[in-house]
């Protein structure tokens, strides 16, 4: 059996998220109070015990996604599960930091600081209310592409995340994506649901915040990934930690490319992607993309009992 480790992007954090691995596994633990060192606050206590709210800011979604997915990679390899037990790392936007801290790339310390930077950075780069982004249900990428060309009208709308064959979200200007969530409708898509987020990600509106992150990410430590990473924007796998530098900039207004991602690594021949970190929505994706592929997500003790049985045998 190939496997992949994959990493899930923000939508998946719930008030408690990593709270029984942190009971379970004292390394588990550990990653949340380093995370809370790196960044000088408890964000960990947001996580278990705040408001949802707070926790779906995006400055602490994506450092806490990021914490809870790491503290399953300690959770696993306490049981004997190592990340070269994959053949291949991905990550849903943020989670490609997450997949890069799991295979060595980032220190956990310095990636919680670039999520931190990335969440501010993301959140600063349009103000608020100018920004939307909205998920087309029942149309593939190319129908909805044609569709954002046409609504755009002198404004920005963009395919931001082709997530699967029957969901590409959009991304822009408050009113262009208004209007092509409208005209998706109108082109027969099942639902065009505006979504509760704080920004418009991955969009060409987002330059600001991509030349943020190229600025943090001049100044990181960054090796190459002991497994080689799938990217969002390349679709395919890379060692190099220069291109992956290059990449984490341009992901920021680049299209997630999730939809390709997966269909390359079952083409490498993966048939089994480990969902490590909240939720199960990378594993319904993968699915809907190749119904052959077996998914396990990691997210409780008992999952890790489960994935460890499964990967050590």
């Amino acid at each position: 059996m190939t496997r992949a480790f994959v990493f899930p992007g923000q939508g998946a954090q719930t008030i408690g998220m990593g709270h029984d691995l942190a009971d379970a596994y004292p390394t588990a633990r550990a990653v949340f109070e380093a995370v809370d060192d790196a960044l000088g606050e408890k964000l960990s206590t947001l996580i278990w015990e705040g408001e949802i709210e707070d926790l779906t800011l995006t400055r602490n979604a994506q450092p806490a996604l990021m914490a809870t997915s790491m503290a399953a990679m300690a959770a696993l390899q306490a049981e004997g599960v190592e990340i070269g037990a994959a053949s291949y790392v991905a990550g849903h936007s943020l989670g490609e930091y997450s997949a890069l801290c799991a295979a060595g790339a980032l220190s956990l310390a310095d990636t919680a600081r670039l999520l931190r930077l990335r969440g501010e950075a993301m959140q600063d780069a349009v103000p608020a209310g100018q920004g939307a982004m909205a998920a087309i249900l029942g149309l593939d990428f190319d129908t909805v592409t044609e569709i954002a060309a046409e609504a755009a009208r002198g404004e920005v709308v963009e395919a931001a995340n082709d997530n699967d064959p029957a969901q590409v979200v959009i991304s822009g200007h408050k009113a262009a994506v208004e209007r092509a969530a409208d005209l998706a409708k109108e082109r027969g898509a099942k639902r065009a649901l505006m979504l509760p987020v704080s920004a418009p990600f991955h969009c060409a509106l987002m330059q600001p915040a991509a030349d943020a992150m190229a600025r943090a990410l001049a100044d990181v430590d960054m090796q190459s990934p002991v497994v080689p990473l799938v990217g969002n924007v390349i679709a395919r796998a890379e060692s190099s930690a220069d291109t992956i530098r290059q990449n984490l900039v341009d992901q920021v207004t680049g299209r997630v490319r999730w939809r390709e991602s997966v269909a390359w690594m079952s083409d490498q021949g993966v048939t089994e992607i480990f969902e490590i970190g909240a939720g199960k929505a990378l594993s319904g994706m993968v699915k809907r993309i190749d119904r052959a592929m077996e998914t396990q997500a990691v997210g409780t003790p008992e999952d890790v009992a489960k994935a460890a049985t499964a990967i050590n045998g």
